[in-house]
Order: structure tokens, then C-alpha cells, then sequence
């Protein structure tokens, strides 16, 4: 049996998604919805929300292709629906909240730890922070957003915004060093 490709290329899918081509919209929702459950699972910590953001962030997608200029990847464009998506169910939900302090700090290296962490116990870990922290840090460190597009995002200051950063990484490498020490045996849980 012969398979037979529908389409040759990502401009013609998105071209025919874009006239309603349920074929089309099918195969890159194929394509993407993978990675995109992983973003909205990084800011989610529940993966059926997270499912359920995913799939409204491709309504969107859809409902919206039209408007996708070429300019930059498709695959970015998509991402960040999803972000924005993913910020925008947490919203609804009431569960971001930012600390309003104001904290000197300095940039510092954090990432000198030697662990062999897996990718899903690291993201056990990014869970485990407070959502103000934990929005701020994988916007920030995960996905390449400065502190005055987050800033923006969440109506908050800068200052706020790198404050939160700060105290993620504080608190992440505490945790990361527990982890360490656990599992070479020094503390017993």
C-alpha cells in the first residue's frame, strides 16, 4: 500500500488550515500538539488543565491562522497562543500571585550543581514553586520572555518581575541541593 502525502510543505498546510481544511488543521495539530501540552504543562502543574488549556489555545490557533504573517516559525507563533493561553486559564483560576517586596540581589551563576536529575523531576521541582515564582521563571528562563514583556504580562514592575526570578532561583537551588544530598545519601528524608 502506497502512502500518499496530502500536502508537500508547512506553508501548504497552514495555507489550507487557514480555509478551514480539516485535513490540514488535523495533521498540524498532529504535528504540534505534543509540544504544546509540554508547554502548557510547564505552566500547569495539573496535565488535564493543562490538556484543556492546550486544546482552547488551538481554537485559538485555528480560529486565528489567517492572521499568521510568515514572519517569524510557525511553531512560535503557536507557542506562544499557548503561553498566553496557559497564563490566561491560571488567571481565570486565581492561582498567580506575585510578592510585592523588594529585594536586592545580584546575578549570580546558579546552574553549578552537578545532579542527575530527569527532565520530570526537575519539572516536580518548578512545580513545587510558588506560581508567582514559577510563571516568572519559565517565562523568563524557558521561553526567552525580558523582564518588561513578563512585566507587562502580569501588570506588575520590573523590579517585581526579577525579584520573583531571583527567589525561584534561590529557592530552586535549595531544593536541587536537598535533592542532591538525598539521593548521595548525607540526609536521611
Amino acid at each position: 500500500m502506497k502512502v500518499i502525502q496530502f500536502y508537500k510543505s508547512e506553508a501548504q498546510l497552514i495555507k489550507k488550515a487557514a480555509k478551514q481544511h480539516r485535513d490540514a488543521q488535523y495533521q498540524l495539530y498532529n504535528k504540534y500538539a505534543p509540544k504544546m501540552l509540554s508547554v502548557c504543562r510547564q505552566y500547569i502543574r495539573d496535565v488535564h488543565f493543562a490538556e484543556e488549556a492546550m486544546m482552547s489555545g488551538f481554537l485559538k490557533v485555528f480560529m486565528n491562522i489567517k492572521n499568521f504573517k510568515s514572519e517569524g516559525s510557525f511553531e512560535g507563533w503557536i507557542r506562544r497562543i499557548m503561553v498566553n493561553e496557559s497564563i490566561s486559564f491560571l488567571r481565570k483560576e486565581k492561582q498567580i500571585f506575585f510578592t510585592e517586596e523588594i529585594v536586592t540581589y545580584k546575578e549570580e551563576s546558579w546552574n553549578n550543581i552537578n545532579s542527575d536529575l530527569e527532565v520530570e523531576q526537575i519539572q516536580e521541582l518548578i512545580d513545587s514553586l510558588p506560581e508567582g515564582y514559577k510563571m516568572v521563571f519559565v517565562l523568563y528562563a524557558v521561553e526567552g520572555y525580558k523582564h518588561s514583556e513578563i512585566a507587562k504580562m502580569f501588570g506588575i514592575s520590573e523590579s517585581t518581575s526579577k525579584s520573583q526570578l531571583f527567589k525561584a532561583r534561590k529557592m530552586l537551588q535549595q531544593k536541587l541541593n536537598k535533592q542532591n544530598k538525598i539521593s548521595n545519601g548525607a540526609i536521611e528524608i
